[in-house]
């Protein structure tokens, strides 16, 4: 777990969280990707459905949502907005790991803003493996690389749509002696889709492969549509129960999904 010693204070940013509407005993930390927003983002993922039909922000009322928002920060890349809320500035989001040093000040930053909120979020819940981090694209990278570097061990961490950045520097420090490893016992879930033309599906799968070089346990769902999203219905299915495994204490790991249909 990470330690009070490892979290400096940090301006806070914009957060928008939803609380639980019965006893709280679990947080999420969800976190947007490049160019969206806590409040879009959060919007935007409460549409999502399960194949009951449920709204994904209906089915756990013990469950409070937390969602972080990204400073805003220069763009670099070739897009026509000059500045763009984003957790870290890159020259391509389709080339993750090309010009670190772009990407390098954004990390660290945000890194410590996270840190922030999960420590505060872990305090308020009683414990930190009562919280679950989460993130799609960019945030994911961020999300991950935050829980790597800073040895924080927490109830689960949810990718979608993600990849590892800085991914040498990764295993680096991850090989570095005396760590404290309780992250590699965090249980992960990633999804990635087929049909995403923001982020290629290699990068899910490139991820999938440092995590489990570290030995981590991690579950790999592909599928053949969703783009740059959540997939509907079976991906938002599999989050449930994934949530759901963590929030009772059951086994919350499927076997591997490889090319489903949906």
């Amino acid at each position: 777990m990470v330690s009070k010693g490892k979290i400096r204070a940090n301006v806070a940013a914009s957060i928008v969280s939803e609380p639980p509407t019965q006893t709280h005993t679990h947080t999420i930390i969800f976190l947007h990707g490049r160019g969206s927003d806590a409040t879009t983002f959060r919007s935007e993922l409460f549409e999502s459905k399960n194949s009951k039909g449920q709204f994904l922000s209906s089915i756990f009322p013990n469950l409070k949502w937390v969602f972080p928002c990204a400073k805003v920060r220069h763009v670099t890349g070739g897009l026509p907005e000059k500045r763009m809320p984003q957790w870290f500035d890159m020259t391509a989001v389709e080339k993750p790991q090309a010009d670190h040093r772009v990407q390098e000040q954004g990390i660290k930053e945000s890194t410590q803003q996270l840190l922030t909120v999960i420590k505060t979020e872990a305090e308020i819940v009683g414990s930190y493996e009562n919280v679950i981090v989460a993130g799609l694209s960019q945030g994911c990278a961020i999300a991950l690389y935050t829980l790597l570097k800073c040895e924080v061990g927490v109830g689960g961490f949810i990718g979608v749509s993600g990849w590892v950045p800085l991914a040498n520097q990764v295993d680096a420090f991850m090989r570095k002696p005396g760590r404290d490893d309780d992250v590699l016992d965090t249980p992960v879930l990633l999804q990635h889709c087929e049909d995403d033309r923001t982020l290629p599906q290699k990068n899910g799968e490139d991820m999938v492969k440092q995590l489990r070089r570290l030995q981590m346990d991690v579950e790999w769902q592909c599928f053949k549509h969703g783009g740059h999203w959540l997939n509907e219905p079976e991906g938002v299915d599999s989050i449930v129960r994934f949530i759901k495994g963590i929030m009772t204490g059951e086994d919350s790991m499927e076997t591997e999904v490889e090319d489903k249909g949906s």
